[in-house]
């Protein structure tokens, strides 16, 4: 699979799983505890986990926008 096309399915896989974080912590009160772990705290390991992965598959462009090395000109 190409780099591009991981990372749309990736971007796309975050998105639902950062809405699922949002929706299940508002609706904590209403979600019995056990179902809250599986789909928030069980979730949010894999969100984290994800956004590991979208970093380092993002780490050429992150290297070359954040971390450029200025040289001197010479005249």
């Amino acid at each position: 699979m190409k780099k591009n096309t991981a990372l749309k399915i990736l971007n796309l896989i975050l998105a639902v799983m950062l809405i699922n974080q949002v929706v299940t912590g508002l609706m904590a009160d209403e979600l019995s505890a056990g179902t809250f772990e599986i789909l928030h705290e069980g979730a949010g390991l894999v969100l984290a986990g994800l956004i590991v992965l979208h970093l380092v598959l993002n780490f050429g462009w992150i290297k070359t926008s954040y971390f450029k090395v200025h040289k001197i000109r010479q005249a």
